[in-house]
């Protein structure tokens, strides 16, 4: 997120080392959890946390925390809600709630069934948005006359699905409906947080507060693995009881890790004392997007904080395109690394990066493009 090897942050995970490397959290606790976990609920506005120790989990204790919520309060709510293309993670829980694919398929007798919603991802220049809104919406009150547990969503970006951005306006209405129907709203920050949409959290952003909210990639600022499973008081009390059944019982092993919680303190730091370097980065893409959105394979081109995106006119929209192998190798000759998703191209540069290393990224994608023919 920082760049590679950060002095802060590696400083700070060195002056950890020399005091406490790991302890199982079980029935303890040490003084980095508890300062990242004060100020995680202070920039969130959730007041409870669950420290795990990588998205997947993060997400995966967020649909516990949810539907054992509803049962510790005897209620008949199962449905559980998700959007087509989502992507959540890889244990067996996750992949329920993520996108059925190849990816997926192996295990589908494992997956439970959740209910789709369409997700009206949208570019610049798209002229016919509004009205794939307003029939996801429609999808999702129909949805919602299902007694509902929750609903999980990747605010503003669904990364690994080809970075196909909604806009905030959608997810507003999305999160009032879900409200009105008393169904819990949980937020997939794992890809999104730390910056990644221009403000430090997505939900944020997009002017909405869910009850739960899963953060990971961002958190250590690349350091070290770690997730957080961010909750309300209101959820929080419903775990509060004399009946042993109603306690979450969950953990890991390396849940809270003192060195991650330190490169994680570290890198709430180097965000907060410097917020322009993410609230900033959209206009430093834009113009380079624009010139590029040029070449005519180029398609569908979007920009959100600091993610830019599009689609190569070469064959089918999948992950499986070959063409994605093609560009990332024609642009590490131009010592650019990319990973594209198919025949999705991104850039998700560094806060750090340069105006210089930001231009080399666009003059070798266009170059690899130019060369494709």
């Amino acid at each position: 997120m920082h760049g590679h090897a950060e002095p802060a942050i590696a400083a700070a995970v060195a002056r950890q080392a020399q005091q406490l490397e790991q302890v199982i959290f079980a029935n303890f606790s040490h003084e980095p959890a508890e300062q990242l976990a004060t100020r995680l609920s202070a920039l969130t506005g959730l007041q409870r946390l669950f420290f795990s120790d990588n998205g997947s989990t993060a997400v995966e204790v967020a649909l516990k925390i949810a539907w054992q919520w509803w049962r510790n309060q005897s209620s008949e709510r199962r449905q559980l809600i998700a959007f087509e293309g989502a992507y959540h993670g890889d244990t067996v829980g996750t992949m329920a709630l993520g996108d059925r694919s190849l990816f997926t398929a192996a295990y589908e007798p494992l997956l439970f069934d959740v209910a789709r919603v369409a997700w009206p991802h949208s570019h610049w220049g798209d002229d016919s948005v509004e009205p794939r809104e307003q029939q996801a919406l429609g999808q999702l009150e129909l949805a919602l006359e299902t007694p509902t547990a929750a609903v999980i969503f990747e605010p503003l970006i669904q990364g690994a699905s080809g970075m196909r951005v909604v806009r905030p306006a959608f997810l507003r209405a999305v999160a009032a409906r879900v409200q009105a129907a008393g169904a819990l709203l949980i937020a997939d920050e794992v890809f999104t947080g730390f910056g990644r949409t221009g403000d430090l959290f997505a939900c944020q952003k997009a002017g909405i507060q869910p009850d739960l909210m899963a953060l990971s990639k961002g958190l250590t600022g690349g350091f070290l693995p770690m997730g957080a499973t961010m909750a309300s008081e209101r959820l929080y009390q419903g775990f509060i009881s004399e009946k042993p059944s109603d306690t979450f019982f969950h953990g890991h092993s390396f849940t809270a890790n003192p060195l991650g919680c330190a490169a994680a303190l570290a890198s709430l730091d180097l965000l907060q004392q410097n917020p322009g370097r993410f609230e900033g980065f959209e206009q430093r893409h834009t113009p380079l997007l624009e010139q590029l959105s040029r070449q005519p394979r180029v398609l569908r081109p979007r920009c959100l904080g600091t993610m830019a995106a599009f689609e190569l006119d070469a064959g089918e929209n999948s992950y499986l395109n070959p063409i994605g192998k093609l560009i990332q190798r024609q642009c590490l000759e131009h010592g650019v690394y990319l990973r594209p998703l198919g025949n999705v191209v991104y850039l998700l540069p560094p806060l750090g990066s340069s105006d210089e290393q930001l231009q080399q990224c666009y003059q070798a994608l266009e170059q690899a493009i130019v060369a494709l023919g």
